[in-house]
């Protein structure tokens, strides 16, 4: 399968992409700049992912999307995500490809109160509410298309050694905080590029 990355270079797309390659995947990676991405294995392209004909270009023979792309900490509004996302899924709708997995978090969509108070009370309002404002018009514009999506929600993400086993949950009615290595997140996206399992979903990851 040949696999069109966005947010490549960022902690977990890292993996994503090493995965991914390890797999047997041709995997094509979009970067703002070539200069600053060492990703073996990959396909590199440079350009704006919020340019819907820069991805309609990476997307040239692709079967899927991964979208691992994020923002910073802060109290400034954002929008990356919103714009790209909705960049993407025109070019996807044009070029055909429907295969999305996303990465999203936990504390976005129905899944806002899970995340422990200290998160919940704390970090998210003060330090992460306009990040996760953009996270949310993510997603919205996700369900809303006709895409083949799955929206993967990870815990407080770590860079400990990947343990294997990752828990997926989609009933989150005992849900209340947790962490997950982004190895394991990396792992578990790229199973989702050939499953069905959790399509139309949007599990929260954790140990």
């Amino acid at each position: 399968m040949k696999v069109l990355v966005l947010g490549a270079t960022g902690g977990t797309g890292r993996l994503i992409v090493r995965d991914a390659a390890a797999k047997g995947h041709s995997v094509v990676a979009l970067v703002r700049s070539i200069a600053s991405a060492d990703l073996p294995g990959a396909d590199v392209i440079e350009g704006d992912a919020r340019n819907e004909a820069t991805i309609a270009r990476a997307l040239d023979g692709c079967d899927a999307v991964v979208s691992a792309l994020g923002t910073g900490v802060g109290r400034r509004k954002v929008d990356l995500l919103t714009v790209a996302t909705r960049a993407m899924i025109t070019a996807m709708t044009h070029s055909g490809v429907r295969r999305l997995v996303c990465v999203s978090a936990l504390g976005v969509g129905d899944s806002r109160g899970h995340g422990g108070f200290v998160f919940d009370r704390l970090f998210q309002p003060l330090l992460l509410s306009e990040a996760y404002k953009d996270k949310e018009h993510q997603e919205a514009a996700i369900r809303a298309s006709q895409l083949d999506w799955i929206l993967v929600r990870p815990a407080r993400l770590t860079d400990d050694p990947a343990r294997g086993n990752t828990r997926a949950i989609t009933d989150l009615a005992h849900v209340n905080g947790g962490k997950i290595a982004r190895a394991d997140v990396a792992r578990f996206v790229v199973d989702q590029l050939t499953t069905d399992t959790y399509l139309g979903q949007a599990p929260v990851l954790m140990w």
